[in-house]
């Protein structure tokens, strides 16, 4: 369990926080590139790690993120122009350009030069895999675009959304690598999928064939208590986790949180349903944007893919939208669509789709849980650590330690793993080679 001074410090990512500082030294997601469709496009309200701001694509195609309210008045900026490579406020009519320049004062005489005194807040972006990129740490500092397999590769290749979760960063980010929930969560009770993979799983055949979600998905089933290790990095931390396949060997699942907010899930050994990532992004203390991303290295996705992305629900990886928003459609207000004559017949929970599940358990912890009151187990191995790390990484800062993943964008270039090995075998020696990426 944390303590109290500790679940307050890294639940609180507001400026000023120690939390809040650590995140901002790494460039992190602020929106969808799609969210502003065009050059001099109506603006779009961003809220991220505590701070209200407008981003925009100037005429140039270039997009800026300013402080939300003009500092002439404080107007919001969102009702303002987009015209001529600058927002225009509506009341007075001030106009900044990308940098936070006030670049035209029309209220004042001509020969003034107040407006050359006025420099509003305003953070650098990059696009890179179809987001917009921010960082909104020290100007002097120069941290680099972390280089993760799915940014690198060609945008037909990935497939990529985000959504709304009602609850602490934290919560979410954790059941990403919390394994032994899967077992559970997402498991049936005794419907015809799990009693497919069951029997399979006996006879020793059929794993990984056509129709098989995932060539390991039985190990699950059988061993519902899976072992967690962890090793340290540079990009943060890799995690095994180990199953019991046969007398002989172990199933090994190797995933990875990269610092601070990043996920790499795996495909579950199945190449062709692509590597699952995540990317989980305080607006406030209370509620957070999760992307979502789906990708192949080595091939484009196919348009199925594309289109059950796109979807979401029952049977994507990918949350099902209230269209014209990024909030789930099934959420807390509706108790997640959950069916209890489902859940007792042939579903763990009764909730149909993987995303709405995840999302149930981790917003019904409450908004910040107090996790002062939580008892982990050998499971939750890996949770310990990555609080650890985190807690560790914002007080070394404070201390005037920069991370150093922050400025060594490389050291994210790493993939998953799923594999059989022998009981005796080395984990962390099997992998070395299977989780670089070279290109």
């Amino acid at each position: 369990m944390l303590t109290k001074e500790d679940n307050e410090l890294l639940s609180q990512t507001g400026p000023g926080t120690p939390m809040g500082e650590l995140f901002r030294r790494f460039w992190l997601p602020a929106l969808l590139s799609s969210e502003l469709s065009e050059p001099d496009c109506t603006p779009v309200r961003v809220k991220m790690l505590g701070e209200d701001l407008i981003a925009f694509r100037d005429t140039s195609n270039h997009v800026g993120l300013l402080g939300s309210h003009c500092p002439h008045r404080g107007t919001s900026l969102f009702f303002g122009r987009n015209e001529e490579n600058g927002l225009r406020c509506a009341y007075h009519g001030w106009k900044f350009d990308r940098t936070g320049q006030c670049v035209d004062m029309p209220n004042e005489p001509p020969e003034s030069n107040f407006k050359n005194k006025i420099q509003h807040t305003a953070y650098p972006c990059q696009e890179r895999a179809g987001l917009v990129w921010a960082y909104l740490g020290p100007k002097h500092l120069n941290p680099e675009l972390p280089e993760l397999e799915w940014m690198l590769i060609p945008e037909s290749h990935r497939s990529i959304s985000k959504v709304l979760s009602e609850c602490s960063y934290l919560q979410v980010m954790e059941g990403d690598y919390d394994n032994s929930h899967s077992s559970f969560l997402h498991g049936g009770l005794g419907g015809p999928l799990t009693a497919s993979l069951k029997e399979r799983m006996v006879a020793g055949r059929g794993i990984g064939r056509p129709g098989n979600p995932s060539p390991f998905g039985a190990y699950r089933l059988q061993d519902t208590a899976p072992r967690g290790e962890v090793k340290l990095t540079d990009y943060g931390i890799m995690m095994g986790w180990r199953r019991d396949a046969d007398e002989e060997r172990y199933y090994w699942r190797v995933n990875h949180w990269l610092t601070p907010l990043f996920t790499l899930i795996g495909s579950g050994g199945n190449v062709e349903r692509g590597i699952l990532a995540h990317v989980n992004i305080p607006i406030d203390d209370e509620t957070s944007w999760t992307y979502q991303v789906r990708y192949r290295p080595d091939a484009r996705l196919t348009e199925e893919q594309i289109r059950s992305d796109q979807k979401g629900g029952a049977g994507s990886q990918f949350a099902e939208l209230i269209p014209g928003t990024f909030r789930a459609k099934q959420n807390k207000d509706n108790d997640y669509l959950i069916d209890r004559a489902l859940q007792r017949k042939s579903s763990f929970t009764g909730i149909d789709s993987i995303p709405a599940q995840d999302r149930m358990a981790q917003e019904s912890m409450g908004v910040i849980p107090d996790r002062t009151m939580e008892h982990l187990g050998s499971s939750d191995v890996v949770i310990i650590q990555v609080r650890r790390r985190l807690l560790d990484m914002a007080k070394a800062l404070e201390d005037g330690v920069e991370p150093y993943a922050a400025s060594h964008g490389a050291v994210y270039r790493i993939r998953t793993a799923d594999l059989l090995l022998n009981r005796n075998r080395p984990w962390t020696e099997a992998v070395e080679q299977l989780i670089k990426v070279t290109a």
